[in-house]
């Protein structure tokens, strides 16, 4: 179906699927326990697995471009990814 040829591809598509599953996982498990307050504990442990998968997978995307953009550039992609994260937490 799929030919992956680049490791790095398949580990972010991986870390992609993982994080959909658990995401999946979560919420399947609030609709089992049918209560709001369990629902909102669950919630908050997938607000850490969210960025958490962000990092990796900004990480794993920029070590494959490591070698092949100018520094200047990638130093814009970390900028950006760092502007993104404080706005998060701001």
């Amino acid at each position: 179906m799929f030919h992956v040829f680049d490791k790095i591809v398949f580990g972010m598509a991986a870390m992609r699927f993982l994080s959909s599953f658990i995401e999946f996982a979560a919420a399947v498990l609030m609709l089992k326990f049918n209560r709001v307050e369990t629902a909102f504990k669950i919630n908050a442990l997938l607000a850490l697995i969210g960025p958490t998968v962000l990092i990796i997978v900004t990480s794993l995307g920029l070590v494959g471009l490591a070698g092949k953009i100018p520094l200047s550039k990638m130093i814009y992609i970390i900028i950006g990814v760092t502007l993104i994260f404080i706005g998060v937490n701001k």
